[in-house]
């Protein structure tokens, strides 16, 4: 249970961990349930590469953290530098985690288990989102306009690179070997 320690606005980054966990598992299955539209693969895993598989988290996380400044936020007076500075936080922290931890299992023991993956999300998730309190909490903030602007850098590479990865490990899907989007 989340005390009375916490305030709205951290209260709302904990909150998010298992619904960033929901949302994120959900991104992973929409690409193919919506008849593999392209649009679509601009935010969601096209393929089960790591870099695509990081999509699930980069989209909940900047929304999330969005939606709380523009809606309750904007009641709360929270300051933007802080609040974006702890999004970015949290958002970086969870985008390394997904391939250290999942290079680490995979070469370490030769093995990739599906349970282990999803447990990857999570735990990505979690230590992103407390991460992100941390900083929301303890840190002097970048300008918020810089951290929109790297949200901007983030969120265009993952859409080129759906269409044009570079031809490395971390875009290649370990199923098929294969990197990008399929084309027919």
């Amino acid at each position: 249970m989340i005390g009375s320690a916490f305030t709205g606005p951290e209260k709302w980054i904990l909150k998010g961990i298992p619904i960033l966990f929901i949302i994120g598992t959900v991104l992973h299955l929409t690409y193919d349930l919506l008849w593999k539209n392209p649009l679509v693969g601009l935010v969601s895993p096209v393929n089960e590469s790591v870099w695509e598989h990081c999509k699930m988290v980069v989209w909940p996380i900047i929304l999330w953290w969005s939606l709380y400044y523009i809606g309750p936020g904007q009641t709360q007076n929270i300051q933007a530098d802080a609040w974006f500075t702890g999004a970015l936080a949290s958002l970086m922290t969870a985008l390394l985690t997904i391939p250290l931890v999942f290079y680490f299992y995979t070469q370490a023991f030769g093995v990739e288990l599906l349970w282990v993956d999803i447990a990857l999300l999570f735990a990505s998730l979690l230590l992103g989102q407390l991460m992100g309190l941390h900083v929301y909490r303890h840190g002097g903030g970048l300008s918020m306009m810089f951290v929109l602007v790297l949200f901007a850098v983030i969120v265009l590479a993952f859409m080129i690179f759906t269409f044009f990865p570079p031809k490395i490990p971390l875009f290649r899907d370990s199923s098929t070997g294969l990197y990008g989007i399929k084309h027919a």
